[in-house]
């Protein structure tokens, strides 16, 4: 897996209450194919493959591996948790766990202009850019500027620093339970305790990518970022991660050292959620003992 590369940043700043991150990803010619694993996050993805048209990745329930062949350069950005549904100003629990052509929601000239920029570009900076302003100009059609209001706090709320039930969510935001699991699926795509699983796993990624780097001689350092993140023990997150990601958690990341050293930087996704669980005061314990978690 040497020279494959995945570099994220933040998006623009005009898009930011759109878009949480942007990335390009390369795998050299003459490098073996590689078997992207992609995972839930709670967002829509925007994936253009260089020389191709953008498509449009649905909120995922559960992994899908892609094989990448040699020589593929993929330029994409992850949307916000319901920013699409704005974006559309419709729901988007059909695109689901599906991947179709931009084309078909945003227009096959709009959606080619934007491969062609994307191929022409000299930079990620540009190739990047050429996401964006789809983005942008799709946006502007409907007058989006950030997902729905209730769907925005819902997303923050049900972070796992904050250890909120789901019903207890939607109770504080004036919305019953059933009319709670009916925004969430019409505006992100899947149902509030789903996107909370979600979210919950991302936040554990978090933190691992923070501490992996050093060693903990008492060995149960999964086991306590595991109750960090907001898991009940370990047991619980070995369940959620097979459901999440395929395989267990030592599996999965003794892959994710294997990958990430080789030119993987995910700092823009993972940057913010380490800033929400330190205010909340949830990475202490985490911080304190960094952890060797795939050995």
């Amino acid at each position: 897996m040497a020279g494959q590369t995945y570099r994220e940043r933040p998006p623009a700043a005009r898009l930011a209450a759109l878009v949480a991150t942007t990335w390009v990803q390369r795998i050299p010619a003459g490098e073996p194919a590689y078997a992207q694993r992609h995972l839930p996050t709670g967002g829509v993805e925007l994936r253009c493959r260089v020389g191709d048209v953008p498509r449009l990745a649905g909120t995922l329930t559960g992994p899908h591996v892609e094989l990448l062949p040699p020589g593929t350069t993929v330029v994409g950005l992850r949307l916000r948790p319901g920013a699409l549904a704005a974006i559309l100003a419709r729901p988007v629990a059909d695109l689901t766990g599906q991947v179709i052509d931009a084309g078909e929601v945003w227009g096959t000239t709009m959606s080619v202009a934007a491969g062609e920029r994307v191929a022409a570009a000299t930079t990620d900076e540009a190739a990047v850019g050429a996401l964006e302003a789809l983005v942008a100009a799709a946006a502007a059609r409907t007058g989006a500027t950030a997902p729905e209001p209730l769907l925005a706090e819902a997303a923050r709320r049900l972070l796992p620093w904050h250890a909120a039930e789901v019903r207890a969510v939607g109770a504080d935001l004036f919305v019953s339970e059933r009319g709670f699991r009916r925004h969430c699926l019409a505006g992100v795509g899947i149902g509030p305790k789903a996107l909370q699983r979600v979210l919950r796993f991302q936040g554990f990624l978090a933190m691992t990518q923070a501490v992996a780097s050093g060693a903990d001689p008492s060995g149960d350092g999964l086991a306590r970022l595991a109750v960090d993140a907001g898991y009940a023990d370990q047991a619980h997150l070995t369940r959620e991660c097979v459901r999440l990601t395929g395989v267990t958690p030592r599996v999965f990341l003794r892959g994710v050292e294997e990958t990430c050293a080789c030119g993987h930087d995910h700092s823009a996704s993972f940057r913010p959620l380490l800033r929400e669980a330190e205010l909340a005061g949830s990475f202490k314990n985490a911080a304190r003992g960094a952890p060797s978690l795939a050995s």
